[in-house]
């Protein structure tokens, strides 16, 4: 039976890997406030992991395309013009591909996609306060134990001035580290939301005795409280779910103060695709109706627009226009720099001009210091050439389709872990959409958590893969 194969599964992962498991939620639990020790905890417990695993680990035609292209980055960096920034240029990748290696043959069952979930929500909330109490109270601080190992700056108004940025470097990066743990944490809550009417209405049934109208007395109904058998269902506590709604409330509060234009967007695409997934028609139109009231306040003829701004704030419609930010310097633009870094990877289209060069060349060509074109498909392929970037994109869209194609076709999974599925994939899909507008690469803390969403993603595909072709050779 499926059902003992998966048990079976369950219980070896939890002998042989729970320590290590454990040692990679205590790096995500600590990684807000220290990138340095989150950091090295997960690396450490990936080093343990390849050589355990070293054989499923190279079995998998996935990790084959990402040696590959580890082996045209280092080509690439041979080829920059600066290949020492290069070369330092590849710490931000190829560690990486290790840590997704070794985590896609930890992370195994939908639990465990829980569990980082939780862990990141809980994680969050310090961040958040650190957030709002800088933006509202003027908070401020430079503290550092051990040189980075504990190394906090929150300026007083935000990064830039007005924009929440907590402990990360600016807003933006602060934004899409909000939009992925709010689409976990909304998943969470839904799927507790889901748990809580289900439990109530069994408890109510059981209380009632299961009868047509028969009233139970106080008395035994406490007394049927205390006793549930282990195969009955027990009263399910709301704290869970109390919690959870405060963290997504926060989180969403959070990344609103954020400015963040994409992480406004990402959060409202997460909400109408939890309400079209679940099936809320009429969350679907309510959600549908305020965005085109917001679009039509910032983008609509004159009339109109005048017409939306007596009930969209200015918060809103001015900033996704640009009228919040009127004197911006063209070079700033995404589009100047859109141009700019393809114009680079015409000019370099096999090897690219080298990691980390964009920001160099930018400079020289505008006279305005920018570390990124604000796309990461396009520094790509400004930096590496055609060839890699389009073997990256190729990986992606791979783990895509396979998460696409379990959530879809599997039999096997029930309500509550497609659920939790179906969340870790959107979340994947907003880091792509956030990347498209932005580059979270250079922020260790987003870097490591997108490799360990992708991770969790396979992880689960490839274990559901082996269980089902272990069931299909035993059945004659």
């Amino acid at each position: 039976m499926l059902g003992a194969s998966l048990n079976k599964v369950f219980y070896y992962f939890k002998s042989c890997w729970q320590s290590s498991w454990n040692y990679s939620l205590w790096g995500l639990l600590i990684f807000p406030v220290s990138p340095l020790l989150g950091a090295v905890t997960i690396g450490i417990v990936s080093l343990i992991t390849l050589p355990k695993q070293y054989r499923k680990i190279s079995r998998r035609p996935l990790n084959w395309g990402f040696a590959l292209l580890s082996v045209l980055l280092i080509v690439t960096a041979g080829f920059a013009q600066d290949q020492t920034t290069a070369f330092v240029g590849l710490f931000n990748l190829l560690p990486f591909f290790l840590v997704f290696a070794a985590h896609s043959t930890l992370i195994q069952t939908f639990a465990q996609l829980r569990q980082m979930a939780w862990i990141l929500v809980i994680a969050s909330m310090p961040v958040i306060i650190i957030g709002l109490g800088q933006l509202f109270l003027g908070w401020s601080l430079k503290f550092e134990i051990l040189w980075i190992v504990f190394a906090w700056t929150i300026r007083p108004g935000g990064n830039p001035p007005g924009r929440i940025a907590s402990l990360f470097m600016h807003a933006n990066t602060f934004a899409a580290y909000l939009a992925i743990v709010f689409i976990l944490g909304l998943g969470l809550w839904l799927e507790n939301y889901q748990q809580l009417k289900v439990k109530k209405r069994q408890c109510g049934l059981l209380l009632r005795g299961d009868t047509k109208g028969d009233v139970v007395s106080p008395s035994r109904a406490t007394a049927v409280q205390n006793s549930f058998p282990p195969h009955l269902p027990t009263p399910y506590s709301p704290l869970p779910f109390l919690f959870l709604t405060l963290a997504v409330i926060a989180n969403f509060i959070a990344l609103i103060f954020t400015n963040s234009r994409n992480g406004w967007a990402i959060a409202i695409f997460a909400c109408l695709a939890y309400a079209l997934y679940q099936g809320w028609r009429i969350l679907v139109s309510s959600v549908a109706a305020i965005v085109s009231s917001v679009l039509l306040a910032a983008f609509a003829p004159s009339p109109v627009a005048q017409f939306f701004r007596q009930y969209v704030p200015a918060f809103f419609w001015a900033r996704l226009n640009d009228d919040m930010y009127p004197d911006r310097p063209v070079a700033l633009m995404r589009k100047t720099q859109w141009e700019f870094a393809w114009s680079l990877a015409e000019e370099h289209p096999w090897t690219g001009w080298g990691l980390r060069s964009f920001s160099g060349l930018y400079k020289a060509q505008m006279q305005i210091p920018l570390g990124h074109p604000h796309n990461l498909f396009l520094m790509l392929s400004a930096e590496t050439g055609f060839p890699s970037t389009f073997l990256f994109c190729g990986l992606l869209a791979w783990i895509l389709i396979i998460g696409v194609q379990l959530l879809r076709k599997s039999k096997y999974i029930n309500t509550q872990d497609r659920l939790i599925f179906f969340s870790y994939l959107l979340a994947f899909v907003a880091w792509i959409l956030f990347n498209t507008v932005d580059v979270t690469l250079f922020e260790l803390r987003l870097n490591a958590l997108s490799w360990l969403i992708l991770a969790a993603i396979c992880g689960v595909v490839h274990r559901f893969k082996e269980v089902g072709s272990r069931k299909s050779e035993a059945v004659p």
